[in-house]
């Protein structure tokens, strides 16, 4: 083999390991057990900041590349419904923003099969431009032939948002839904006309 051939496939060699091991660093970078996700998730990072805490936590944050115009990206998780079918399920997280442009919000979804059938990303109550650490919930009823929730926090457009303190609990029937799939039992219709 000649010296310029065994140049060029040692070069070759050394440059894959560097994209491999860039392409580890940016893949371990997110939150061990989470993954991001998304409309554009390439146009987002994420990973573990230890300088920015909530109640001597490390938080996990999802930020924008650069400016983004339009999609989203998703740092989530999801499981089995088997153990939480036929109950009401809360999803609890303390979130600080910084320069958040469209909007943010935590989300729960809850599927059966290929269907949703409940869901809720905050989107009627935003997480807008830059705030301190502030606890928001969504709260989803898991039907009994439910096969999968799926939860996490997103980010619309540009901006950073840091989640702390993440936590999922079953509640009983006095604490209200949230989004849709909601379900309200009512006596009787209302609004038969459109007045109110």
């Amino acid at each position: 083999m000649s010296t310029k051939v065994r140049f060029v496939l040692m070069t070759g060699i050394k440059s894959l390991a560097v994209i491999s091991a860039l392409s580890l660093m940016l893949y371990a970078a997110v939150p061990q057990g989470w993954y991001l996700a998304g409309s554009k998730p390439a146009e987002y990072e994420s990973g573990v900041d230890k300088q920015v805490q909530y109640n001597d936590h490390p938080s996990a944050y999802l930020r924008s590349k650069a400016t983004v115009s339009d999609g989203f990206g998703t740092l989530m998780q999801n499981f089995s419904a088997d153990q939480y079918a036929g109950k009401r399920l809360r999803l609890t997280a303390f979130v600080r923003s910084e320069g958040v442009e469209n909007w943010a919000g935590l989300w729960m979804r809850v599927d059966k099969g290929k269907d949703s059938v409940a869901f809720d990303n905050m989107q009627d109550r935003p997480i807008k431009d830059s705030n301190a650490w502030r606890e928001y919930s969504v709260v989803l009823d898991v039907p009994q032939n439910a096969t999968g929730i799926f939860f996490g926090v997103l980010l619309s457009g540009s901006g950073e948002v840091w989640m702390n303190s993440v936590k999922l609990e079953l509640v009983g029937p006095e604490v209200a839904t949230t989004g849709s799939g909601a379900t309200q039992h009512r006596d009787h219709p209302i609004n038969l006309d459109f007045e109110n």
